[in-house]
């Protein structure tokens, strides 16, 4: 079985309790936030290595490690095989910073995106245009319907009930 398979199964289990639920993500959010740390200290040093060797390198289980690559890998330059991904699978960590910031607000990861290391990744002006950016990504915003007797919007001048609106 792929490790990302098993990873999903385990964090993503209807068989326990929400109270477990919550312990497993506690600990696993607090294992991801120390691997954050490490990565964002030296963003230009080219992180590359197996499942095993990074899991080893940051200290947390294999299990982690993999629901690591699965969260960062819509946020690197190079997507890792997460599909397939085994042990000895050779990975990358190397990331964009305004698309993984962007990633960890559409999250709502506060502890992710709030940690001091971003200071001299991106200015404080860049990460609030990033932050209302993903914020209003979500917005649904409906434009203004055209009333009867509104001016035709295909500009001949008519009202909008004598010309396009005809036939609506």
């Amino acid at each position: 079985m792929a490790l990302l398979q098993a990873w999903r199964e385990a964090a993503y289990s209807t068989e326990v309790t929400p109270q477990e639920s919550k312990k497993f993500w506690d600990y696993y959010f607090q294992l991801e936030k120390g691997i954050y740390e490490q990565l964002l200290e030296k963003p230009d040093d080219m992180v590359t290595g197996t499942v095993k060797e990074l899991a080893e390198k940051y200290n947390v289980d294999l299990m982690i490690m993999v629901g690591f690559l699965d969260g960062i890998n819509d946020s690197l330059k190079e997507p890792n095989p997460i599909d397939e991904m085994e042990e000895d699978t050779q990975v990358n960590l190397g990331f964009d910073p305004e698309k993984l910031y962007w990633h960890m607000v559409e999250a709502k990861a506060d502890w992710l995106y709030e940690l001091p290391q971003w200071d001299t990744l991106l200015t404080e002006e860049r990460r609030k245009e990033l932050y209302k950016d993903q914020k209003n990504s979500g917005t649904v915003r409906k434009e203004k319907k055209v009333g009867r007797n509104d001016p035709c919007p295909c500009g001949s001048g008519k009202k909008y009930k004598k010309c396009c609106g005809r036939n609506a």
